[in-house]
């Protein structure tokens, strides 16, 4: 699971797999998304135009999808602004929630020079907000499972939303884990969206890897 792996792709997009440690966005480096897949379809003779379109931090990983053509750009980013492509999660937080599930919502304040969000209690400059729902899938003695479908997506929300209710992802560090296992258990589980050009429907779903700590639980999600 150290790799990419192309799950779904047409002339116009392709959905793959980015493996923890590999970043969403162009930064030059050999772990990074666009150039690992502008170097596989270079390979095989085929256009390689690749742009990013929505982003997973660098420790999730997960299914992403990217533009294939220029002109396809434009209506992904369309459909991530407008929040037509379905977004779900697997995340593994530290603590039991009080609802096995719910909806959250919180404003936050993104501070840009340290790369940190915050929940605060009020509307200013830089804030926005943000909203998720959740559903518990099985736990431990100290740990959940929980599938989260974003409904908004602001930097680091999900990690930064159950932190600041005591629920921190197991591994995250920067938000308030204290695991030093496993880097923040946080999984893009599915993909959902109507085609830009062929309208059919998309829908790619990807378990995690079966390793810790997502190998402690036992649900249809994680079957592989």
């Amino acid at each position: 699971m150290n790799t990419p792996v192309i799950l779904y792709e047409d002339s116009h997009l392709v959905v793959c797999r980015k493996p923890v440690g590999y970043l969403s966005e162009d930064d030059g480096s050999e772990k990074c998304m666009p150039r690992w897949l502008r170097e596989h379809y270079h390979a095989a003779g085929k256009p390689d135009y690749i742009a990013t379109v929505h982003r997973l931090d660098k420790v999730t990983g997960g299914v992403m999808v990217f533009p294939r053509r220029k002109e396809i750009t434009g209506k992904l980013t369309a459909l991530v602004a407008q929040h037509q492509i379905t977004k779900e999660y697997l995340a593994v937080l530290r603590g039991h929630p009080e609802k096995e599930e719910d909806t959250l919502t919180d404003l936050l304040f993104r501070d840009a020079t340290h790369n940190k969000s915050f929940v605060v209690q009020r509307m200013r400059k830089g804030v926005r907000e943000a909203s998720l729902s959740y559903r518990t899938l099985d736990r431990t003695d100290a740990l959940t499972l929980v599938r989260v479908q974003l409904h908004t997506g602001r930097t680091h929300q999900i990690r930064v939303q159950f932190s600041s209710r005591q629920l921190p992802l197991l591994g995250d560090i920067r938000y308030g884990s204290k695991d030093p296992d496993c880097t923040a258990a946080l999984w893009s589980y599915r993909l959902a969206f109507t085609h830009p050009v062929t309208k059919k429907a998309v829908d790619v779903m990807l378990s995690p890897p079966a390793q810790y700590p997502w190998d402690l639980f036992s649900c249809e999600e994680l079957q592989r």
